[in-house]
């Protein structure tokens, strides 16, 4: 064999520490897959003597100084796993520059200032690879980023937050408030002490900027992902879900479409929606996660696993390892960042969606008439109407109407509700929810 591939590794927490686990335990293997030994140059981590268990690695080459170990001469790739945007940013840039290799499972970053990494793996003829920023161990932009390089993909639609997907499966299961489902998350480690990233729906915004710049060939940051959280789902918006044959869950999609002038686009939303229980999405229980890919001549594809955990994020990372060790050796870098298309971001009032609404309006004669008359003033077309008795006391003269509407483009669905809420007859907008992946 060669002389050893050396690697710099940025970061020792959870996902660090199952890479320095798997690289020992699978030396021999992965050798054997690259052609050379990888060996450890050195570990940056915040503070030295801390007690790491029995991490098979040499105290010695910890170090805390990343920038300096990025620098050295010895060193050939750079695996970033400490997260957030700065400084990690600013270690990246220089390793690339330098013509070192990057490994990274940020997605933040990436989400954020991705174009910057991509000028400078270009500018220093480097590899910049990332599988372990999108759905863990789910073997997922390799294939929007080389397989299905042969064909058009138009939409992708994904759970990507394994947080987020267990509250609403627990919601779904046990009839459980939002609170009580995320207070087991927490109990169970499936929810960080502050959760705002997952339940507000930034983590999930950030794997679809990705997403949807690799499926379209066009540079999407966080910045234009449309972002709702999960924090309003109720569970008696789980049950109006599941008495229509759905079930609720935080989705990101990206979709190609065309705007008023006629010129293609893509829209890329994160937000809670009803799904069909025979969505291949709907089925998607725990803390897992799935994409499903539909592409012009490869159709429905389906992308299904544990979407984060040390382990299974330190196997994407790995993955990337020995690809980049393998172009290293043979003297190529992989291909460049693809973003001819160069499309533009549709706001999300253009995009086309379904609305599922709950208003608790006064029981008397003419008001299904006066509801329907504010649909049709927006062109907004109406499905069903379901009518019930409301939650107010008895002999109140409230009732309860659920209105599902045919596909509209959300601003003008979104002034459907704003004009309802101003209606006299109507006591309030108990709840909005989009339904996707049906008729």
């Amino acid at each position: 064999m060669t002389s050893p591939v050396r690697l710099a590794l940025l970061g020792c927490g959870t996902v660090g520490s199952e890479v320095v686990r798997l690289l020992h335990e699978q030396s021999a293997d992965l050798a054997a897959r690259i052609g050379a030994p990888l060996e450890i140059a050195g570990i940056a981590v915040r503070r030295l003597g801390r007690d790491r268990g029995d991490l098979p690695v040499d105290e010695a080459l910890f170090t805390t100084d990343p920038l300096g170990l990025i620098k050295r001469d010895d060193v050939d790739v750079v695996i970033e796993v400490v997260g957030g945007i700065e400084p990690a940013r600013g270690w990246l840039v220089e390793a690339l520059r330098a013509g070192k290799s990057v490994v990274t499972a940020n997605k933040a970053l990436l989400a954020e200032d991705g174009p910057a990494l991509h000028d400078a793996a270009a500018e220093g003829g480097a590899d910049l690879y990332y599988e372990a920023s999108v759905a863990g161990a789910i073997p997922l932009l390799r294939p929007l980023r080389d397989s299905l390089h042969g064909d058009r993909v138009n939409r992708v639609t994904g759970i990507v937050n394994g947080t987020t997907n267990f509250i609403l499966s627990a919601m779904d299961a046990t009839g459980a408030g939002f609170a009580e489902a995320l207070e087991e998350a927490t109990e169970l480690g499936y929810a960080e002490a502050d959760p705002t990233a997952d339940v507000e729906g930034f983590d999930a915004a950030a794997k679809a900027a990705i997403l949807a710049s690799l499926a379209f060939h066009t540079r999407v940051t966080a910045a234009d992902v449309h972002r709702e959280g999960i924090t309003e789902v109720t569970a008696a918006d789980v049950a109006s879900a599941k008495a229509m044959g759905c079930t609720i869950k935080l989705l990101c999609i990206a979709a190609r479409g065309r705007d008023a002038a006629g010129r293609e686009t893509v829209s890329v939303r994160v937000h809670p929606a009803m799904i069909p229980l025979t969505h291949p999405l709907a089925s998607v229980g725990d803390a897992f996660n799935a994409v499903f890919v539909e592409a012009e001549a490869a159709g429905q594809l389906m992308f299904y696993g544990r979407g984060a955990g040390g382990a299974p994020t330190a196997s994407a990372v790995l993955g990337d390892v020995v690809a980049v060790a393998r172009n290293r050796l043979a003297g190529v870098r992989a291909p460049s960042e693809s973003a001819y298309a160069d499309l533009a971001v549709r706001p999300m009032g253009e995009a086309l969606t379904r609305y599922h609404i709950s208003l608790d309006v006064a029981d008397r004669p003419g008001v299904l008439a006066a509801v329907a008359g504010v649909f049709a003033r927006h062109d907004v077309s109406i499905a069903t109407v379901r009518q019930g008795s409301a939650d107010g006391p008895a002999g109140s003269g409230d009732a309860e109407l659920v209105i599902v509407t045919h596909v509209a483009p959300d601003a003008a669905l979104a002034a459907t509700v704003e004009e309802l809420r101003g209606l006299d007859i109507v006591r309030s907008v108990a709840s909005v929810l989009r339904v996707e992946g049906g008729a």
